[in-house]
């Protein structure tokens, strides 16, 4: 079963005094990389929703409208993305995973099963959606896999209902409002994210002046502006 992935990388980074978290390296790779790595494991396509810079293979980026409208508004554009040009038979779930969770890598995959393992549960024919809980019971939304039909339904439903018809200052909590979801126990750590720079030391994560490693090392090579090359 494959799976579709949106990637969030569009915050402002407030607490790391504007520096783009997509930016930052672990181990010689950005934080973007390693969640458009983690999200390649679920085999379908992926849009990243943020500012364009180069990956090392191909994917799509779109920006959420407004800019900086948070996380809502950003899973809405992935969507809009998802769906452009592309034919209804695609798959039917989509997973959402923000860039700033280094090792996610293993949590996605335990929510991918998951999803996965429901396709022939018929108890969990009423689910529509399969969210990450950390080891302190906190679910983890932007680490998760939904349908994507209840998920259109919900952005759908949200944007006739705001003034402005978008989704900027609307939360994830309101997005998700309504729907069935399944709590997916994940490793530790699998969710631990970079908020802070005393997160950043925490997690092994560096900017790209701090790195040993050389700037031809350590940037990727490619970027994508074209959904036809997506897979």
């Amino acid at each position: 079963m494959s799976v579709d992935a949106i990637i969030l990388a569009g915050g402002r980074s407030s607490r790391l005094g504007g520096v783009a978290k997509a930016s930052l390296l672990r181990d010689g790779r950005t934080l973007l990389q390693l969640a458009i790595d983690a999200a390649r494991a679920a085999g379908g396509r992926v849009v990243v929703v943020g500012p364009e810079v180069e990956t090392t293979d191909p994917v799509r980026f779109v920006r959420e409208r407004p800019v900086f409208g948070g996380p809502a508004a950003a899973i809405a554009a992935g969507l809009d993305a998802l769906r452009d040009g592309v034919a209804a038979e695609g798959p039917a779930r989509v997973a959402v995973l923000a860039c700033d969770m280094p090792d996610a890598a293993p949590a996605l995959a335990a929510v991918l099963d998951a999803a996965t393992a429901t396709t022939t549960d018929t108890a969990g024919t009423d689910t529509d959606g399969w969210v990450a809980v950390d080891d302190s019971g906190r679910e983890q939304s932007l680490l998760a896999v939904y349908h994507r039909e209840a998920l259109e339904g919900r952005v759908a439903a949200l944007r006739m209902s705001q003034p402005s018809g978008d989704l900027a200052g609307v939360s994830v909590r309101q997005l998700l409002a309504g729907l069935v979801l399944r709590q997916v126990p994940i490793p530790d750590g699998g969710s631990a994210d970079v908020d802070t720079w005393a997160d950043a030391t925490e997690l092994g994560v560096v900017t790209a002046v701090e790195s040993p490693a050389s700037t031809a090392s350590t940037m990727p090579t490619a970027t994508l502006r074209s959904v036809s090359h997506d897979r």
